[in-house]
């Protein structure tokens, strides 16, 4: 493990290459005709890793970009020059960015990598933009965005959203056709529930090879980003629609939990590791100044008013956990996950999810989260069951606090998880309890967007898991994404799927629908 002073290095002195496969992932993307207007210009582009909007307001949102003509740099600064640069922003009515709302300068600064947070406010309600960047002679792509629709109208004026929610995304497995066929949708809204990027070694043997040690430093997470946001798909997704994100594991360590690692880093070798992680996080994603880290902390938990629709609430379930039981991974059920006073929330989010659940007065209230929340078992080989204790099977008292929550008055509850990598629709129950207590909510999984490779159809494995956890009612073992269609009324989410990731131009399909009635909690099949 490296010492703590190489893991702040800011300027990456551990040298390392940072290569992709004979360059024509770069070619592919210069290439390729982006989703939304781009203006050619000569010279060194800085606009290489995109733009993004995120975390919309009813009268605002961020606005996002870096600055990178060498994106792939291998001392994380994007071949930049160690000075601040001035960046033109401009967000108008037309996709033209013709029709001016509002435009102002920002300085992109070298100890931020010279990304830019844009913080624009005074726009209205419930509206469609578009934005584009200036800098160093260059214009970016335009990119998509929109504000929250306003409060106050109740459910006669809350119109229908499109929300899609993805997770899950590890370069080196496949491509990020998910990610291009979920832009095509055109949502209103993206929920990213982790794993953005992964810190494992790069190896030249996989679907999309490249050369890298495990991130730890400052300048490899920052090129690690830069890696999966030269991606095509990933890029238009990001100028098609606002973001909301939260992270989970591998945006620092695999299966960390608050101030424990995965291995045998000491607690300061892995604080500063998280101190760099957190940097680059903020540094790549279209996150609020509220987000900025100070050290190895940071407040990501918030919430998103989608006008009297929905009330979405973007959970923190890493930072502040206790670390897993029972070993961590699929364990036999032991004592220690009964804990009534294990956290996974810690007590300052959780304080503040139960005054937002108390004041919420939205049709839907939404949890977005890492990991698993309802129960789930797991078959072992030996024909034992086993518990993923990473996930709210390890923390069972507080998953029953927060259903608590949502039951101390009727609400409609969905909750939205990433992490596992399979396409899951189950019930949730009064008190964390057996399927047989009374259904308080619902969850949706998404399934991953690479992670795991190409999947499989195995009915029978389908059908062993859902055997042992009679409270889902689907699963799927593909790559894809969730798009769910929201109207005062209904909740109806499609598990959509493709067919492969370990090659290009793979199609979409829905592989199963569910509608949710408001003041009806429970699941209903549509396909």
């Amino acid at each position: 493990m490296r010492a703590m002073s190489e893991l702040l290095d800011a300027r990456g002195r551990t040298r390392r290459t940072l290569i992709l496969t004979g360059a024509a992932a770069m070619a592919g993307w210069a290439g390729r005709a982006p989703a939304l207007a781009m203006r050619d210009v000569s010279g060194a582009d800085p606009f290489t890793l995109g733009v993004a909007s995120g975390d919309p307001h009813a009268d605002g949102v961020v606005l996002w970009t870096r600055l990178a003509p060498q994106p792939l740099a291998a001392d994380g600064f994007g071949g930049m020059p160690a000075r601040r640069v001035q960046v033109r922003w401009t967000l108008a009515t037309d996709e033209a960015c013709t029709k001016v709302a509002r435009t102002g300068d920002v300085s992109a600064d070298p100890a931020a990598a010279h990304s830019v947070h844009v913080e624009v406010r005074g726009l209205t309600p419930g509206r469609e933009y578009f934005y584009r960047f200036e800098a160093m002679g260059h214009r970016s792509r335009i990119g998509r965005t929109r504000t929250a629709p306003g409060l106050g109208g109740g459910a006669a004026a809350a119109g229908p959203a499109r929300f899609g929610v993805v997770s899950c995304a590890r370069y080196e497995s496949g491509y990020f056709t998910a990610y291009g066929h979920l832009a095509a949708e055109r949502p209103d809204l993206v929920l990213h529930l982790g794993d953005y990027v992964y810190e494992y070694a790069g190896t030249p043997k996989s679907v999309r090879p490249f050369e890298a040690p495990e991130t730890t430093t400052l300048a490899g997470y920052r090129d690690r980003y830069a890696l999966y946001r030269t991606d095509p798909d990933l890029q238009t997704l990001h100028a098609t629609a606002p973001f909301a994100v939260v992270w989970d594991d591998h945006e620092v360590d695999n299966n960390w939990a608050g101030e424990v690692p995965e291995d045998g880093q000491t607690r300061e070798q892995f604080l500063a590791r998280r101190a760099v992680a957190f940097q680059a996080y903020y540094e790549m994603m279209p996150l609020r100044g509220v987000a900025r880290p100070a050290g190895s902390s940071a407040r990501l938990y918030r919430q998103i008013a989608w006008g009297d629709l929905a009330s979405i609430c973007m959970l923190d379930t890493r930072q502040f956990r206790d670390d897993q039981p029972c070993g961590d991974g699929n364990k036999p059920a032991c004592e220690a996950r009964l804990d009534q006073a294990r956290q996974m929330l810690g007590p300052v989010q959780e304080g503040w999810l139960r005054e937002r659940a108390a004041r919420s007065r939205a049709i839907w209230d939404v949890l977005g989260q890492q990991v698993f929340f309802g129960e789930l078992v797991r078959p072992l080989p030996d024909g034992r069951d086993a518990l993923p204790m990473d996930s709210w099977n390890g923390y069972v008292a507080a998953r029953g606090r927060v259903l608590d929550m949502y039951t101390a008055r009727p609400h409609n509850l969905v909750v939205l998880t990433g992490d596992v990598h399979r396409h899951f629709a189950g019930t949730l129950h009064a008190g964390g309890g057996p399927a047989d207590a009374p259904v308080v909510g619902t969850e949706f999984v998404a399934t991953s967007v690479t992670s795991a490779g190409d999947g499989s159809d195995d009915g029978a494995a389908v059908q062993a898991l859902l055997g042992r956890n009679p409270n889902l009612r689907f699963s799927a073992d593909r790559r894809g994404y969730l798009l769910a269609d929201i109207t005062p009324s209904t909740w109806t989410t499609h598990f959509r799927t493709v067919p492969w990731v370990t090659r290009a131009a793979a199609p979409v399909q829905t592989r199963a629908s569910f509608v949710v009635e408001a003041g009806r909690p429970g699941l209903n099949r549509l396909s």
